[in-house]
């Protein structure tokens, strides 16, 4: 399988300057998304994990189907003001903003091994929000995957301490 070939490109999109990579082809296909899914749970077959952690929103999509299938909780990274309870907090810069992430502290296991999910990694200022975020709740994260990597951005600088996973790269912001 080809995943370019599912994943379309919008330039100067949600901001000029800003090339938008879409997954939702790939959720429009059920039999690319399914091959999505298999990747993921080739590559952590060996690795055992008490839990997954999807980054809102398009993460939760690839977080929740690994979850199911390896019988583990999933654990929800979610944008500021949208979790009841008692939350952690944390901070970061996106590529064309600022944002904030929070986990319900309750849904987090002191020591527990989680792998945490998004769609696409750019900066990597969200996968290490989420990072830090987990890891200052008590659990323990060493493990990433996202289906879209832009190593032209330096993601891995980031977070050196993660193990990052992605199954196609794009190595410039030209289509």
């Amino acid at each position: 399988m080809n995943l370019d070939n599912y994943i379309r490109k919008f330039p100067n999109f949600p901001k000029q300057g800003v090339l938008y990579y879409d997954i939702t082809n790939v959720l429009t296909k059920p039999d690319v998304f399914r091959q999505v899914v298999d990747r993921m749970l080739e590559l952590y077959k060996d690795i055992e994990f008490d839990a997954v952690a999807g980054i809102e929103s398009r993460g939760f999509i690839f977080a929740t189907a690994f979850a199911l299938r390896r019988e583990i909780p999933q654990i929800l990274v979610r944008k500021a003001g949208k979790l009841p309870g008692v939350t952690l907090k944390k901070a970061y810069q996106l590529e064309y903003g600022k944002a904030e992430v929070e986990v319900h502290l309750a849904d987090v296991t002191k020591g527990a091994r989680i792998l945490l999910v998004d769609d696409l990694i750019a900066t990597g200022g969200t996968m290490k929000a989420a990072y830090e975020l987990l890891n200052e709740a008590g659990a323990s994260v060493r493990h990433a995957f996202g289906m879209i990597g832009l190593p032209f951005l330096n993601f891995a600088e980031a977070v050196p301490d993660l193990q990052l996973q992605t199954l196609i790269n794009y190595h410039s912001e030209t289509i």
